[in-house]
């Protein structure tokens, strides 16, 4: 698996309830992701393996689904579609 860790920015956003998320996930889901980011190795450490844990599984599942999202929303600002945008009510 690639390390994807530090290659792009998080991308936070305020959900209708005040609250921060990430792009395409829900609070739920930005909390475990931020969880599961804070355990992983930070890159410098040795992988014991080429199979990914179940938490570097579910990790980037999180990372993947935010990222789509980031780029579905950047394309429709740039084509002026933000307000038509399923990650914002």
């Amino acid at each position: 698996m690639s390390d994807l860790r530090g290659h792009s920015p998080r991308r936070y956003v305020v959900d209708v309830s005040g609250r921060r998320v990430l792009v395409g996930l829900t609070l739920e889901e930005t909390s475990e992701f931020e969880g599961l980011d804070s355990a992983l190795p930070d890159g410098e450490e040795e992988r014991q393996g080429l199979v990914p844990s179940a938490g570097e599984g579910r990790w980037l599942e999180l990372y993947v689904k935010h990222d789509k999202a980031w780029i579905k929303w950047k394309a429709d600002l740039s084509a002026g579609h933000e307000r038509n945008s399923p990650f914002f009510n």
